[in-house]
């Protein structure tokens, strides 16, 4: 069974995420610190397409399904994203034809000992350097190459820089891509994936019992060492996403404990280049329960009914009276009142061929061909979220970044001629 819901929320302003103070940094060198060590990144001049480069961002907590979400978006621009030729095994980069995708973790300015011996997590600020951040990535959206360094996930350490050449779609993903405020007026489009304390618990027993051996009792405590900064400063980073991916247990079956999801794709309105995605009719309420016939799905349990549910919702509701639609009251623009569509999934689907079905009543999805959507939920059926709205999802907003990318180039291209005519 699958349930979809799209609502329209008016939600108004909190007060801004601190931010560290601008840097002091130069263009052309900039210096970084590894525990007792200082090192020098350089940028380094680069010819090719310059004024081309689109940057994204991508904020999540550790273990909520950012490089999947990498892999889906890398396809859509297709080539395989791997890791750059010839350098570091250990890197924590992905190129391929059009994409870059760095791990903001190459900018921890404390290795794994100097941020035990200062009683720091990596989720805290001050073991992060901000302002190496905001310069090349600064540089990579000019078209100018830098030196980035490599956290290395294995080892704990800072490793010598790697060579990061401007491509035409750089992904920075990571805890803190919408952190500093200098850093996010670089962001062309933003995402945010929002996993429930119910749902990542869950994720990370089956991961980290199931593949690496940790207890029940390491893991809990894990998760709790981290709550207290990741709500301080991971978190409230949603209110400047342009869409949040949000994943919540199933209102469908009881005590199901996160293995049936509820995913709600939540996009902000009046975004540059993005026009959220609709069911049937732009700004109507709509409930939608599709045809057993046409979409197979299913309930784990046999003594639950077997009939297939799909309801998407629209709805107009302030800031002030959120109960209603039960929007994160830190999903919101820091400046403006912003109104928000929330395209929601309930359940699973068992056959992903059937999924043109629901694809086909979705408008606004950004595709070149009829089917692409469930084209590309076909070509990575062996990824995790493949039968439930974090797949579909990701796959939606893959293809929006695209459309959003090629209205940019466009835009670029077009600014010159318009001179040229005034």
């Amino acid at each position: 069974m699958a349930v979809s819901t799209v609502y329209t929320v008016q939600i108004q302003s909190l007060n801004s995420i601190s931010t560290p103070s601008k840097s002091h940094l130069g263009l052309n060198q900039l210096f970084y610190s590894s525990g007792k060590k200082t090192r020098r990144a350089t940028h380094i001049s680069c010819s090719a397409d310059n004024d081309k480069t689109v940057v994204i961002g991508l904020a999540a907590d550790s273990g909520c399904g950012k490089s999947t979400f990498m892999r889906r978006l890398t396809s859509v621009f297709g080539g395989a994203a791997e890791p750059p030729k010839g350098g570091n095994p250990d890197s924590n980069t992905l190129i391929s034809d059009m994409t870059t995708v760095i791990c903001l973790d190459d900018y921890h300015s404390l290795d794994r000992n100097g941020r035990k011996e200062k009683g720091v997590t990596a989720l805290d600020p001050k073991a992060n350097d901000f302002d190496l951040m905001y310069e090349q990535v600064k540089a990579v959206k000019e078209g100018i190459a830098v030196e980035k360094p490599i956290y290395n996930h294995v080892t704990g350490l800072i490793d010598p820089p790697e060579l990061i050449k401007p491509p035409k779609i750089f992904v920075i993903e990571g805890l803190h891509p919408m952190y500093d405020a200098r850093v996010r007026e670089l962001l062309d489009f933003s995402i945010y994936l929002d996993i429930s304390p119910e749902v990542k618990f869950a994720w990370k027993i089956q991961r980290d019992m199931a593949e690496r051996g940790h207890s029940l009792e390491s893991i809990k405590a894990s998760i709790e060492a981290r709550k207290p900064d990741f709500d301080a400063y991971i978190d409230p980073q949603k209110q400047y996403a342009d869409a949040v991916i949000e994943v919540l247990p199933t209102q469908l079956i009881p005590d199901d404990e996160g293995k049936v999801l509820r995913v709600r794709l939540i996009m902000k309105e009046g975004v540059k280049y993005f026009n959220p995605v609709y069911l049937f009719d732009e700004g109507s309420t709509i409930s939608w329960v599709p045809c057993g016939r046409k979409l197979t799905c299913s309930y784990p349990a046999s003594n639950l009914p077997t009939v297939p549910r799909l309801t998407l919702a629209m709805r107009y509701a302030s800031y002030k009276n959120p109960q209603s639609l039960s929007i994160n009251h830190q999903f919101i623009n820091s400046k403006e009142n912003k109104t928000v569509s929330v395209l929601e999934m309930d359940g699973q689907f068992d056959r992903l061929d059937e999924l043109i079905y629901v694809e086909s009543h979705l408008s606004n999805i950004s595709t070149k061909f009829y089917g692409e959507v469930t084209q590309q939920m076909l070509k990575h059926a062996d990824f995790p979220g493949s039968n439930n709205g974090t797949g579909l999802f990701q796959t939606i907003i893959g293809l929006k970044i695209r459309d959003l990318y090629e209205q940019i180039v466009a835009s670029k291209v077009a600014a010159p001629l318009e001179a040229t005519k005034a």
